[in-house]
């Protein structure tokens, strides 16, 4: 099969793409044929082996796992005799295959445990579409529910409502009744108010927290604001989610904003909550319902072959997709 592969940490020109064998398909495994997959910020983060802390799951001075992705739809090639909740030609989405592989599903073939995060897909979803939820969607979630607690007729704050994150959780804080204000580039504006934005906020003219506005719950994918603008812009009983921000520094680099702000919680009113999304199949087969409701709708902005990988994952790098960047193979 066809699958990438990369053994030294760098820049996308260490991706390759291989002949190799298929998965060995185990008595409690399950075998997808991978339509599509989605490309993400961990993928980066792994590929260049940023910040150093990475390494202690791949590999001091070269990566152990050799394959790369996470996010994937396909069918169901083959299962073993011990597989009851799945069958050839199942079409299904999900991630995380087998650890040896570090969740391979930039690939022809992905091979999982029949407990791992992997379901029917959405049925009024494409491969692509579906491909785009996993890891992107369940922070969103997570975010909104776990840490911010988001509740009827709150105001929502999400920042970076253009991304990949942003999109569902623009989405997705609708979805539980929320009042949302999302900001976004120029050319984002009118495709966030299209996914249900109450109000749009367009970062190169207007500053959010000088608005005058107080939001019960800012879900945060960028960490551009000061910690005083974002006290500014937050009710007093307030939460900030932080779920992604600038990556600088080699050895923490995005776990730093987090980190300061657990430690500055304790002596604020106002909650500061980092988060690291956790794999959940239940959560999954949420959106999953969601996605058949039409409450939530996957935003791609760009498809690549499985072959120019390198040339997607470089495009995520500079940090202006709108959506998801999605794999087809």
């Amino acid at each position: 099969m066809k699958a990438i592969r990369y053994d030294r940490y760098g820049s996308p020109d260490v991706l390759e793409l291989h002949d190799v064998d298929p998965p060995a398909v185990g008595d409690d495994d399950v075998l997808v044929s991978v339509k599509a997959a989605a490309v993400n910020p961990l993928d980066f983060h792994f590929m260049r082996g940023t910040p150093y802390v990475v390494r202690s799951m791949s590999g001091l001075s070269r990566p152990k796992p050799i394959g790369m992705g996470a996010d994937l739809a396909g069918c169901v090639e083959a299962v073993g005799r011990n597989v009851t909740r799945l069958r050839p030609g199942d079409e299904v989405f999900g991630g995380r295959a087998k650890p040896e592989a570090r969740s391979a599903a930039f690939a022809e073939y992905a091979c999982f445990h029949q407990d791992a995060m992997l379901l029917k897909k959405p049925i009024n979803l494409t491969f692509e579409e579906a491909a785009a939820i996993p890891v992107a969607a369940l922070s969103a979630l997570q975010a909104l529910r776990d840490k911010a607690r988001v509740r009827a007729g709150q105001r929502v704050l999400v920042n970076g409502a253009g991304g990949g994150v942003g999109t569902f959780a623009v989405q997705l804080a609708k979805a539980y009744g929320a009042e949302v204000t999302g900001v976004c580039s120029t050319g984002n504006v009118e495709m966030v108010r299209s996914i249900g934005a109450d109000h749009v906020v367009d970062y190169t003219r207007d500053d959010v927290t000088r608005a005058g506005r107080r939001y019960d719950a800012m879900i945060d994918m960028v960490g551009n604001h000061s910690l005083s603008a974002i006290r500014r812009v937050l009710a007093p009983k307030g939460v900030l989610v932080a779920v992604g921000g600038p990556v600088k520094g080699l050895w923490l680099g995005p776990f730093t904003g987090p980190l300061k702000l657990m430690a500055l919680s304790v002596v604020m009113s106002q909650r500061l909550a980092p988060i690291l999304s956790r794999t959940s199949s239940e959560d999954l087969e949420l959106l999953r319902d969601f996605a058949e409701a039409g409450k939530i709708t996957p935003v791609i902005d760009r498809t690549y072959p499985l072959k120019e990988l390198p040339e997607a994952v470089r495009y995520l790098e500079k940090g202006h997709a709108r959506g998801k960047v999605v794999i087809t193979i």
